[in-house]
């Protein structure tokens, strides 16, 4: 038999890849034969570079950059040397999590690290990139980031701005001479589920602003300053992108690569299947094991198991996925091709020990799903007959 094990982190309690592990401990110990193919999944945020080093074969990189207000971190992404691929998350230079909820703020946290972290990947021969843009702190456009990489932005007499979006409202020059030219040429793949806008009711200021920190009179600030930074990004890059789907995400950090790199943005856990061949390696498969530490209606909106499920369903091999939590409206993906879902918890806890436990009670939850499939296979089958398929060959 052979299971290919494509699950996303259970928040808080284990990432994919260990997840995925879970899951082949479960299997094995039902099956110990079996063909076991780990493909640990993400959606573009948090533990994409886990993911992708892992189903890959890279490593991981640490670099000090700046965080969101200036100050040093040490920052990790991902490279698979054989391929000039590096794999980051946005948040690893400019995340909410570096930043105290005292000390945001928006006006002035700055996607410089980020442009930090492109000039190393660079400098190892990069040639493709997969930058995942959730949890950002920041509402700069990009403009910390295009500064990082050569870009010059400029007020009406000349001078450098300082950092931070608000800054942006005196912007009347983005002097891209400078931009480094291996920026322009790599190809990058951004994963992000985030639609929104630059600008307006549905942008980057309004919707995302508040969650990093902006009061109402600091929102309708960064919503000027942008609108100012749209214009002037427009004329000196060529692209107008501020209406395009994706130019708010990551506080208008989409714009800036839409504009001024050879990019495509797309939903996060396709890109993720994508560099990590999912597709080739359902082939010859008869299960598909995925899940998430919440799995419920929302779930049809492009979470992780979802997008496993449509891949697998292409290949004709049934899916079951695993979670923490199955909570309401879970019943309608039964129409979009999973076959059970299945809860890990198996008693009465708090939270606390459920997450601790979420490794041993995902491993427990997978090797009743075996035994129940054992069954299943050795029903009506003669009992000498039986011998090779107890093992999973």
């Amino acid at each position: 038999m052979k299971f290919v094990l494509a699950p996303d982190s259970f928040k808080e309690s284990m990432s994919s890849a260990e997840a995925a592990a879970a899951l082949e401990r479960g299997i094995r110990s039902v099956f110990p034969t079996a063909e076991c193919v780990r493909v640990p999944m993400a959606d573009g945020g948090e533990g994409t570079v886990e993911a992708l080093v892992t189903a890959c074969g890279g490593e991981i990189v640490e670099v000090e950059v700046q965080d969101a207000r200036g100050r040093p971190v040490r920052a990790a992404y991902g490279y698979v040397a054989d391929d000039r691929l590096a794999i980051m998350e946005i948040a690893a230079a400019a995340g909410i999590h570096l930043v105290a909820a005292a000390e945001r703020d928006p006006r002035t946290a700055s996607t410089f690290g980020v442009g930090q972290l492109i000039t190393d990947a660079l400098d190892r021969g990069a040639i493709r990139f997969v930058i995942g843009l959730g949890g950002s702190v920041t509402n700069d456009g990009g403009a910390g980031m295009l500064h990082a990489l050569g870009a010059r932005l400029l007020d009406a007499d000349g001078r450098n701005l300082s950092g931070g979006g608000a800054a942006l409202a005196r912007l009347s020059t983005i002097d891209l001479e400078g931009f480094d030219p291996r920026a322009r040429s790599a190809e990058f793949e951004i994963a992000s589920d985030v639609s929104n806008p630059l600008l307006g009711p549905g942008g980057a200021s309004v919707v995302f602003g508040p969650q990093k920190g902006a009061d109402p009179q600091a929102v309708q600030d960064l919503e000027a300053a942008l609108t100012v930074y749209a214009g002037v990004l427009a004329a000196d890059s060529g692209r107008s992108v501020a209406e395009l789907p994706g130019a708010g995400a990551a506080g208008g950090l989409g714009a800036a690569f839409l504009a001024c790199f050879d990019s495509r943005m797309r939903r996060g856990v396709e890109v993720v299947m994508e560099v990590a061949l999912l597709e080739q390696r359902l082939s010859g498969a008869d299960f598909v094991f995925t899940g998430e530490g919440s799995i419920d209606g929302q779930t049809l909106h492009g979470k992780t198991p979802l997008g496993v499920a449509e891949a697998a369903a292409r290949h004709g091999v049934p899916v079951i996925a695993f979670a923490g939590r199955i909570g309401p409206g879970a019943e309608v993906l039964y129409d979009q091709g999973f076959a059970a879902l299945v809860p890990i918890v198996h008693e009465v806890s708090d939270l606390p020990r459920a997450l601790t436990d979420g490794p041993a009670n995902l491993e427990r939850a997978a090797a009743t799903v075996c035994r129940i499939l054992a069954l299943g296979r050795s029903a009506g089958v003669p009992r000498e007959a039986q011998a090779g398929w107890a093992t999973g060959a």
